[in-house]
């Protein structure tokens, strides 16, 4: 029976692997290229499959040069609207809140620039982008509608995955009128497109009803099922190989429609097909993150203290699926106020549907939040970190639920501290350093939930004290393979190089979704509860056998540690787990776990990872340049696996907020509806020569309610605070609100 860890964390003892700042271990095979990524994989027979996509934004398909495309040398099927065989099921009708409705060749209606119309499958790469070229579709157009202003609102019934779109508590305008002093925000945040650096790609070959499919996935278990779904097999005819992801954010962990079609060409012509999108084919039927209107209100007493807090938010999404960016829900847990409202709005307008990128909601909600906050304390004539401490939420604001663990205030001491921002003037415009820059400071809240999903592993001890660990976890960049490789080696009680990680297949026990920052809770718990579940095992035996030094340890229980159990009562009682098997005369004992929270913590606690962050900024007085010099931010994650690791997640989504304050923008032709900018020259994110100074502080933090080892994610609460920091230091630096990230040129020049 496998075992659930549902006990405290500090009932849970890690061992010498944990904690350390172990180098990543699929580090020398990227550098080397002996990584597989999905696009590497050629079986024999292999042919090229190419989306032909669509040039306009709305309207239809009148016609495609089938005759000139198919006498292409080497091209072999053109899939088309017409030619198209039924799926099983309804690719409009959605199975669960991690599956959109899809673009699968349904009609000759466009919905979207960029939205597939075709697939051309050849012998060659070559072939295929010429036959797809050679379509040279002509379209009836319709009106495009891609802004705010011609969009259809819409009142969602849910936004982001399935959260709620509205919060009321407390009578709003009785806290505005009661207000001293009160404040109105507008911000604005562009689309952003999460542009990973491995594209979506897949090699898809059937065996008569048998799937196997190499693609990057978050979630391997939830892309079989629906597969299995669209195509009518069961889900264990169907072997997903993911073993190496090139960045996700997001865009990765749900099935999308060119994965869908590129199956179906493999089906077709009986023959393993490859599909690989090019980059200006990641803006379009992969998702984004979709444009936000946010109206913030604020209404504070004589003392600073909140009377009033209003979020009202308006995103984009397309006009076939909902997706709204939640980014008033970012609003609801860091700041207490009496009185709350937040508010959602649809708006329909002619792009693929958005999705799920990197803090979804929070890191936009975030960045407005804490302009917000700033100009509050400004009307105040507070500084914008004391004006936070004195409207520190005690208790989740939205639920009243205790939180789980109250590191905030640490995360604002430590960093303010790090930063050195004692001393900070309160008036904007009074800092120049020796060359005549224009100096600001700012600050933002960091804050993002503790998501945690169910998970399973298998643990193998086999003879001669190594260990087999299996798990589909997903490796994306991030260096799970490494820190759940030390939470297993610490389960089974063993040195890390002693056990051997297979991950990243839908064959293997399923480790849930690799994202909302809950991977390493989520499938770390069920490692550990895998390993301590083979141990168990090993020490029943050991304690039973006279032979051992273990017999009869009983209640007083054993420890397993490099590859030895000792009486917990006795360390000098010990022994080798090969020789206790060997004496047994077993070859390997499998212990099985799963990972999920504990209901009854989840039902009285709020659990979320907490942070601050501090911005410094150089603006040029005479050309309205912006330089982030310094970022310092501190951060409560719980308890840390691998330092090394989880610095180089916060420092990576801090240096995402920068990208959010000043880089990043898609830009839509508001005549055609199509991305102006769809490859990485014209869409900016930052460089190292942006990023002069980011430094991630890991405040201590034990958290004993989240989940069995006390284990945060940190993987996305770097973006949230950042944005919002970065803004109100360039406000401190010119005296200029930001009114729409990104921040440019443009908007300081009056």
């Amino acid at each position: 029976m496998a075992e659930t860890l549902a006990f405290p964390a500090s009932h849970v003892r890690l061992g010498s692997s944990a904690g350390q700042p172990a180098t990543r271990h699929d580090g020398p095979l990227k550098v080397t290229g002996a990584a597989t990524f999905a696009a590497d994989n050629r079986p024999d027979g292999l042919l090229y499959a190419v989306l032909a996509t669509a040039g306009i934004a709305r309207g239809r398909v009148t016609f495609m040069d089938l005759a000139a495309a198919g006498a292409h040398p080497g091209v072999v099927r053109i899939i088309t609207p017409a030619n198209r065989p039924p799926l099983a099921h309804d690719p409009a009708e959605k199975m669960h809140r991690l599956n959109f409705r899809i673009e699968v060749l349904q009609d000759d209606t466009v919905r979207y620039a960029g939205q597939p119309i075709a697939l051309v499958v050849a012998t060659t790469l070559e072939a295929a982008t010429e036959g797809a070229r050679l379509l040279a579709p002509q379209y009836a157009n319709e009106p495009v509608r891609i802004t705010f202003e011609d969009s259809e609102m819409f009142a969602p019934e849910a936004v982001g995955p399935g959260a709620p779109p509205t919060l009321v508590k407390g009578d709003l305008a009785a806290g505005l009128a009661e207000a001293a002093t009160t404040t109105e925000t507008r911000i604005e945040t562009p689309f952003q497109y999460h542009n990973a650096m491995e594209p979506h790609a897949l090699v898809a070959a059937w065996d008569g009803d048998h799937l196997t499919v190499d693609m990057p996935h978050q979630a391997v278990g939830v892309a079989r099922a629906d597969l299995a779904a669209y195509f009518g097999v069961p889900a264990d005819n169907i072997l997903i190989r993911s073993p190496f992801i090139g960045g996700g954010f997001g865009s990765k962990a749900i099935l999308v429609g060119p994965t869908v079609l590129a199956v179906l060409a493999a089906q077709m012509v009986g023959q393993p097909v490859k599909l690989a999108l090019r980059r200006e084919q990641m803006f379009g039927p992969v998702g984004h993150r979709g444009a936000t209107r946010q109206h913030l209100r604020l209404g504070m007493d004589d003392a600073g203290h909140l009377t009033a807090l209003s979020h009202d938010t308006t995103a984009t999404t397309s006009r076939f699926d909902d997706f709204v960016e939640p980014a008033s829900n970012a609003s609801h847990n860091i700041y207490a106020s009496p009185n709350m409202a937040m508010h959602h709005t649809g708006a329909r307008i002619d792009t693929g549907t958005p999705g799920p990128v990197r803090g979804p909601g929070e890191a936009t909600g975030s960045a407005a939040l804490e302009c917000a906050m700033d100009e509050a304390a400004e009307a105040c004539g507070m500084d914008p970190l004391a004006f936070r401490l004195a409207n520190y939420a005690e208790t989740d604001p939205a639920t009243g639920k205790a939180f789980s663990s109250k590191a905030l205030r640490e995360c604002y001491a430590e960093g303010a501290a790090r930063f050195g921002w004692a001393g900070r003037p309160l008036r904007p415009r009074q800092m120049r350093d020796a060359s005549g820059m224009l100096t600001g400071w700012g600050m933002g809240t960091a804050m993002f939930p503790c998501p945690m999903f169910n998970a399973a592993a298998r643990a193998t001890l086999r003879a001669d004290g190594t260990a087999l660990m299996e798990s589909s976890a997903a490796e994306m960049g991030q260096g799970a393979l490494t820190a759940l490789g030390q939470i297993g080696a610490d389960g089974l009680g063993i040195d890390s190089d002693a056990l051997t990680f297979s991950t990243g297949s839908s064959d293997l026990p399923d480790a849930g979704i690799a994202g909302g920052s809950g991977h390493t809770a989520t499938a770390g718990n069920a490692i550990f509860a895998a390993g301590s579940d083979a141990i168990r095992k090993l020490a029943d035996i050991a304690t039973a056998d006279p032979a051992s030094p273990l017999f009869g340890a009983g209640n007083a229980g054993v420890v397993g540690r490099s590859g030895r159990l000792h009486r917990a009562d006795d360390d000098s009682r010990s022994e080798a787990y090969a020789d206790i098997m060997a004496r047994a005369g077993i070859a390997s004992i499998e212990g099985n776990g799963t990972g999920a929270r504990n209901p009854a913590s989840a039902e009285e606690y709020a659990m979320f990872t907490h942070g601050a962050v501090f911005a410094e900024v150089k603006v040029d007085p005479d050309l309205c340049q912006i330089l982030v010099t310094r970022l310092v931010g501190a951060f409560a994650a719980g308890r840390i696996i691998n330092p090394r690791l989880a610095r180089s997640q916060l420092t990576g989504g801090m240096i995402w907020g920068i990208g959010f304050a000043l880089h990043e923008e898609a830009v839509h032709d508001p005549r055609t509806g199509r991305p102006m900018n769809a490859d990485l020259a014209g869409y900016h994110i930052p460089v190292n020569a942006d990023c002069p100074s980011v430094e991630a502080l890991l405040v201590a933090e034990d958290d004993p309610h989240v989940n069995a080892l006390g284990i945060k994610g940190v993987g996305e609460v770097g973006i949230t605070g950042t944005a919002g920091a970065i803004a109100n230091a360039v406000w401190h630096a010119t005296g200029i609100r930001a009114a729409r990230f990104p921040i440019r040129i443009e908007h300081l020049i009056g």
